[in-house]
């Protein structure tokens, strides 16, 4: 083993952090290389390198300076791919399992916040806007899913009538809505 690297084990040990640097700037390019030889994914490869480098800073009180670096922190990155392994294996075993996520219209929270704000105002020009009788057949078959022949005959009047009102009720609300429409 090459003093040098001897000599930033031991500095590291330490917490020294151009020695970290140093042994970094040495060993990333060959460790990627050994990785990637392994997983044929450079962004993952990359991603266990960066993890790896990261153990050894953590776990610097425990490096031992007289043993080889590269044997140590390919060890690391070793293990790491097995993991990677194993855990693409679960996803892999599980993958008919997992529901395929659906687009709603509500994912987008600004859509929400619209139609929030769209619901309060209709119910606002319903209950403020429109004349009783008007009101309560529009919530009859609105709100309460009614059909108008129902609607007639729960009210004791004609079902000409119960279209009239809805119709009266939609254009209120068509002119009070003029800016969503």
């Amino acid at each position: 083993m090459p003093k040098n690297d001897k000599e930033l084990l031991s500095r590291l040990k330490e917490a020294d952090k151009n020695s970290f640097r140093d042994l970094f700037t040495k060993h990333h390019q060959s460790l990627f290389n050994f990785v990637l030889y392994r997983l044929k994914d450079e962004v993952i490869a990359d991603d266990i390198v960066q993890e790896t480098f990261l153990r050894v800073w953590k776990h610097k009180k425990n490096i031992k300076p007289n043993q080889s670096f590269f044997s140590y922190i390919a060890k690391i990155s070793n293990n790491l791919c097995m993991d990677y392994f194993r855990h693409e294996n679960v996803k892999i075993r599980h993958q008919d399992f997992i529901p395929e996520p659906t687009q709603s219209d509500m994912d987008n929270p600004a859509d929400q916040y619209e139609s929030k704000i769209l619901e309060e105002k209709i119910q606002r020009i319903v209950n403020y806007n429109l004349p009783e009788k008007c009101r309560e057949i529009f919530i009859l078959s609105r709100v309460n899913g009614l059909p108008n022949q129902d609607i007639a005959e729960l009210l004791n009047i004609s079902r000409r009538t119960v279209e009239n009102q809805l119709y009266r009720a939609l254009k209120i609300l068509r002119s009070k809505l003029s800016n969503y429409l």
